[in-house]
């Protein structure tokens, strides 16, 4: 079953750069990776240290397996002590309304 994940990630004050110049190398290696469908990046438009992915999978077991690839493990030790919150959702899609796309399951 597919799984969508929204995970939020605010930047320690000062760190903002640092914590976004790292997210920002882990878009293409991940969305490269096995199961990925989506792995989208956002910023806050008010507050720069506030960042949001967005992600959908085909699997949990392959985004389980995206969380505990080298790049993720190297992101965290590059961001220590740069990032003050750091959470995770996992969701399922319930409905869906996008006359530009299929929408799937939960259609």
């Amino acid at each position: 079953m597919a799984l969508t994940i929204l995970a939020q990630i605010t930047a320690v004050a000062g760190s903002e750069d640092l914590v976004r110049t790292q997210l920002e190398k882990l878009v293409s290696i991940t969305r490269a990776e096995q199961g990925c469908l989506q792995y989208d990046l956002h910023i806050d438009n008010e507050n720069p240290g506030f960042f949001v992915f967005y992600e959908n999978w085909e699997s949990r077991e392959l985004w389980q397996q995206h969380m505990s690839a080298p790049h993720l493990a190297a992101y965290m030790e590059a961001t220590d002590g740069a990032v003050a919150n750091f959470s995770v959702n996992e969701l399922s899609k319930i409905a869906c309304y996008n006359t530009a796309i299929f929408c799937g399951d939960g259609e």
